[in-house]
């Protein structure tokens, strides 16, 4: 995203810091303070360093998880979306660790979802290797589906994909989104 930056001496900041800081969070506006004729720091909007997920919705998805027993382990990519990383479960026979990727405009995007270690050639994924787990783009309901469903959706999944392994063919359920 690129950024226009407007100059802003540090008695402007001093006498207005408010209403500057609403400039830079609500207009996404950037500033490059300065102080003594010299450019000393800048302001810019936090959504360029992370995700334009509502914050709410993440401490409602992170609620959500922790509830059912799940800690993942969090961090922003480089395209600066939320990637939640959830180590394999204890109880699984193989041990698949899951990510789940929230993309920018999550929850109206579905999340993209990734399991490690998979055989090359493992049908039913997507060309980055994300699971294909809601089939078409309208599968995914930004109201009723959360990071907690689309694990539950992976954790299926990798139930087909052990079937797979041992008799290849992917397995054919009649309710289930998991393709």
């Amino acid at each position: 995203m690129p950024l226009d930056f407007g100059r802003l001496s540090m008695t402007e900041l001093r006498t207005r810091p408010g209403e500057i800081l609403d400039r830079v969070a609500e207009r996404g506006e950037a500033f490059v303070i300065e102080r003594d004729g010299q450019q000393r720091a800048c302001l810019v909007p936090l959504s360029l360093f992370l995700p334009d997920i509502a914050p709410n919705r993440i401490a409602a998805e992170l609620a959500e998880l922790a509830q059912s027993g799940e800690r993942p382990m969090t961090r922003i990519t480089e395209a600066r979306e939320l990637a939640l990383r959830l180590p394999p479960e204890p109880s699984q026979q193989a041990p698949f660790e899951i990510t789940v990727v929230l993309p920018h405009g999550y929850p109206n995007k579905c999340p993209r979802v990734y399991a490690e270690p998979l055989e090359s050639g493992t049908p039913h994924r997507w060309a980055d290797g994300a699971l294909c787990l809601f089939g078409v783009a309208t599968a995914w309901n930004p109201g009723k589906h959360t990071v907690s469903s689309a694990l539950d959706l992976a954790r299926a999944w990798l139930q087909h994909y052990e079937r797979w392994r041992k008799t290849g063919a992917w397995p054919k359920t009649e309710n289930s989104n998991v393709e």
